[in-house]
């Protein structure tokens, strides 16, 4: 009868086991079989944000002054050289590459517009500089290199320091005067439109100041600003769209768009026709 006792319960804890494998294998095969992404050798990424159009205003991407130095050595077959003089956002921070600056991308661009003509962008952009640091190296990274036309990015360090330009502007007009007496076209580049430009009170008044010394002198003027503006507040683009993590940086789009824009910008002002003077007809 023990005997009979023991295989019973050998025969009921049988049951019990092969109950508890039933319940559990599903789960277990389950978590034996990979998913289609790791079985394909992929990882997950998160969603990216759909690929934006860089869509040109020609309102923005226009200079008041014509670029008559660019315009006689187009006009000659001669090559054409320019020097992009600021701090990291013509340097290139935020870029994946050197390539994806706006003065790399700048010069492919330029290229587009003028395919059978030479010609160079060199980039003499250092991180963390002011207007007062780039000015003392005119002579070496500017004025040697004998460019014939120098876009000069500006403001953006004074203002994120509470170190605004002074009233005046001096040292932009020292600098213009320098590159003028050289006989180089000058462009000056304003401050982005970020949200660390726009957390500082005095942005509107240092995109107005560097606007005002452009119309003074007589020199282009690139609205970054109200170019980015654009993007943000009419084209409704997510800053992410065109800026890096640090709220300050362009990224690769941002660059691209912003070269596309300025290329636009001196292709235009280098082949508009020079305005003549009408004479009054002679009299009778």
């Amino acid at each position: 009868m023990t005997h009979t006792l023991s295989l019973q319960r050998v025969a009921m804890l049988s049951a019990v086991a092969l109950a508890v494998v039933a319940i559990c294998n599903p789960l277990w095969a389950q978590s034996r079989i990979p998913s289609a992404a790791v079985a394909a050798g992929k990882v997950a990424e998160a969603p990216k944000a759909p690929d934006a159009k860089c869509a040109v205003q020609a309102d923005i991407a226009h200079f008041d002054q014509r670029l008559s130095r660019v315009a006689l050595r187009l006009s000659g077959g001669a090559p054409i050289k320019i020097v992009a003089i600021g701090s990291s956002s013509t340097w290139g921070a935020g870029a994946s590459s050197p390539t994806s600056s706006y003065p790399s991308r700048l010069e492919a661009e330029l290229r587009q517009h003028f395919p059978d003509h030479p010609i160079t962008v060199v980039n003499r952009g250092v991180n963390g500089e002011e207007a007062t640091d780039m000015l003392a190296r005119f002579a070496t990274n500017v004025i040697a290199e004998d460019p014939h036309l120098v876009i000069w990015q500006v403001g953006t360090n004074s203002l994120l320091r509470d170190r605004p330009l002074d009233v005046r502007s001096k040292v932009l007009q020292d600098g213009i005067a320098q590159l003028k007496s050289q006989r180089m076209d000058v462009v000056l580049m304003d401050p982005q439109y970020v949200p660390r430009v726009l957390a500082k009170s005095d942005h509107d008044a240092a995109v107005a100041q560097i606007a005002s010394v452009a119309k003074e002198q007589k020199v282009g003027l690139l609205h970054r600003y109200d170019m980015m503006r654009h993007w943000h507040d009419t084209e409704r683009l997510a800053f992410e769209t065109f800026v890096t993590s640090d709220g300050l940086h362009m990224n690769d789009w941002g660059y691209n768009c912003l070269a596309t824009s300025l290329g636009v910008a001196i292709a235009d002002a280098a082949t508009r026709p020079t305005e003549t003077a009408v004479l009054p007809a002679a009299k009778r």
